[in-house]
């Protein structure tokens, strides 16, 4: 199965991608913002990224962007998972460099099921 970097600023939700994912057979490393993602993602390989986009620090669009620059995470999937729902905010996503966008709360399948697609 994948590793998988889940980042977000609220302990609670990365406990239930960590749930969510580790259930289905996936490693998960956790990062409570982007900067602390960005340090931890330069030192590790991930097959995915999954990341919020309100967050203290360095948000999920500047680590999209930050990633996108490193060669090793040019083509990885990143995947957005946020509450965010507007056009303009998933405009500014794509443009970083995002592969998906999944709006919270999250369905487990569902978030499930976006891994796996992007995964191939």
């Amino acid at each position: 199965m994948a590793t998988i970097l889940a980042v977000d600023d609220s302990a609670s939700m990365r406990q239930m991608v960590a749930f969510t994912l580790k259930g289905a057979g996936h490693t998960v490393t956790d990062a409570a913002d982007g900067q602390q993602a960005l340090n931890i993602a330069k030192t590790q390989s991930f097959d995915l990224v999954l990341t919020d986009i309100n967050m203290p620090i360095m948000d999920g669009i500047t680590l999209t962007k930050e990633l996108r620059a490193l060669p090793a995470y040019r083509f990885t999937p990143i995947l957005v998972l946020t509450t965010e729902a507007g056009m303009d905010k998933k405009q500014q996503g794509r443009a970083a460099g995002a592969t998906g966008w999944l709006v919270k709360p999250f369905n487990p399948d569902q978030l499930l099921a976006t891994v796996r697609k992007v995964l191939g």
